[in-house]
């Protein structure tokens, strides 16, 4: 394979979700175009309130249109309407190095690695206050709980293969979508990489979408939502035995009282005691349930995956 040109073995398609980014959106279509000339390039407006979509027509770029504000539905939006054998995903924002993307997609194209992520190496002053430190806390926090070595999980730059990007489900709507892409391929056992990727600053009159509290918050809550769904049992068994090991401590002293006068007092407290053990064991029985539906959702979009054809084959 030709090194210099790893589209040449399969369609890529950059797709930018973007709003209000007519400032950068020329210049990041232009960056693209230059890196990998084959590459179709799709913009999808989030609704915009400037002229984001009339510039990045005028640069050359297909243009979709998602009217629900929202990066996860704009992502949903070109995943679905986009048809490639590699996606490289970036924001529109222009803080991304387009000469890392032949890499990336070589490896997608050449080495069926499923995704890639651009783990971002920023110069002074290219990370917001706050968001280098919310980035490394929630990338441990995913990393320890899906059992996978990734030190950039919030990154907006990756090139993911057909098969990942059409067996993934798009179920949020803001800035987790990354999070649920980290997810998907984890929960299936997909295969990822990370190269470095230089990352610079916005530009002046640019401005971030994203907050860092609200929502790092929103992105903490969704991993622990998805570790759930992946891991109902562990979940569900992890609260259920807590609630019971509460319990076992609120009626030790009746039990021993009873031991040593054979006589029940404090009867509510005995009630609550019941009513925590079944609830205890209740949350442990559901867990079970769950996993199992769990096993086989997991089954058949395994199976789907499968169904569809590898990069080069």
């Amino acid at each position: 394979m030709d090194k210099r040109n790893p589209a040449s073995t399969g369609r890529v398609a950059v797709v930018i979700p973007c709003r209000d980014e007519a400032l950068t959106i020329a210049g990041v279509i232009n960056d693209f175009r230059a890196a990998m000339p084959e590459a179709e390039i799709v913009v999808a407006d989030n609704a915009s309130s400037d002229e984001t979509a009339a510039i990045a027509r005028e640069a050359g770029a297909r243009v979709v249109f998602e009217p629900r504000p929202g990066k996860g539905r704009a992502v949903r939006r070109l995943l679905a309407d986009v048809d490639a054998d590699c996606y490289v995903m970036v924001d529109g924002d222009g803080t991304y190095d387009a000469s890392t993307m032949p890499e990336m997609v070589d490896e997608v194209l050449a080495n069926a690695t499923d995704m890639v992520v651009a783990r971002r190496i920023g110069t002074d002053g290219a990370f917001r206050a706050g968001h280098s430190l919310g980035n490394r806390m929630l990338s441990w926090v995913f990393s320890r709980l899906f059992r996978v070595e990734l030190d950039d999980t919030l990154s907006g730059y990756r090139a993911m293969s057909r098969r990942l990007v059409k067996t993934f489900p798009v179920l949020t709507s803001g800035f987790e979508v990354e999070t649920d892409l980290n997810a998907h391929t984890a929960s299936l056992g997909l295969s990822y990489r990370e190269i470095d990727s230089p990352y610079g600053s916005r530009p002046d009159g640019s401005h971030s979408k994203l907050g860092t509290w609200p929502d790092g918050i929103r992105i903490l809550r969704r991993i622990l939502r998805l570790f759930r769904d992946w891991r109902p049992m562990l979940t569900f068994s992890l609260v259920g035995l807590a609630i019971i090991a509460v319990t076992s401590v609120v009626v030790a002293p009746v039990v021993l009282d009873y031991l040593e006068t054979g006589i029940v007092e404090r009867q509510p407290t005995v009630l609550v005691a019941v009513a925590g053990y079944i609830v205890g064991l209740g949350l442990i029985a559901i867990g079970i349930i769950l996993e199992r539906i769990s096993q086989v959702r997991l089954e058949f979009t395994r199976l789907l995956y499968l169904s569809l054809s590898s990069p080069g084959s």
